[in-house]
């Protein structure tokens, strides 16, 4: 019986619809991780780095697997760090079919600069207001509604130590996804001159 983490080189799987988690360090994207793929995780060497990419598998609905990729932490999609250029690589080469921002709620404005970018850089996001329980706590109050007017995406809050708001989050991934897709085809539909 395998480990519930071990190390192996993996490819991704490219025939599985995939979620790509991305976010600055101590933002909980490893509890997010954890809450969608379980017990079963692969860690793996990014090919031709040190670098440790951890990659696991999901079902956003009954009978349907995604594939789950936790990238190194970042703050821009202009690398300095080995582990940035790693990140970027997967957000921009490996084609996500929805990107997890994971932010932390207590620091919103200095970590939704990367929201921008992800977003400009033409990318499927939704954004994960994690840790919303200690900003509440501090009496700093978010409003995921009025974000999500502000800036056009998906928003969803979550404390994901408690397991608050993740539910929702699996459903924001479907009905974004599956809306995404609508609009798309529609777009390729009309471009075709049919």
């Amino acid at each position: 019986m395998r480990s519930a983490k071990h190390k192996e080189s993996l490819k991704s799987s490219h025939d599985l619809k995939r979620i790509v988690l991305v976010g600055t360090p101590n933002v909980g994207k490893s509890v997010i991780f954890n809450f969608l793929t379980g017990a079963y995780v692969t860690v793996s060497n990014y090919p031709g780095t040190t670098v440790e990419i951890s990659r696991g598998k999901t079902f956003i609905k009954e009978k349907e697997t995604w594939e789950v990729i936790d990238t190194p932490g970042m703050y821009s999609l202009l690398p300095i760090t080995e582990e940035e250029r790693v990140s970027r690589t997967l957000l921009l080469e490996d084609n996500p079919d929805v990107v997890l921002h994971i932010i932390d709620a207590k620091n919103l404005e200095r970590m939704l600069n990367l929201t921008i970018q992800l977003v400009e850089a033409g990318l499927p996001v939704i954004v994960v207001i994690n840790m919303i329980d200690e900003a509440d706590k501090l009496g700093i109050k978010v409003n995921p509604a009025i974000l999500e007017s502000l800036i056009g995406i998906p928003v969803v809050a979550t404390s994901a130590t408690s397991g608050y708001g993740l539910d929702m989050l699996k459903k924001t991934i479907r009905d974004y996804y599956r809306n995404n897709i609508r609009g798309k085809q529609a777009y390729e539909y009309g471009s075709c001159g049919v």
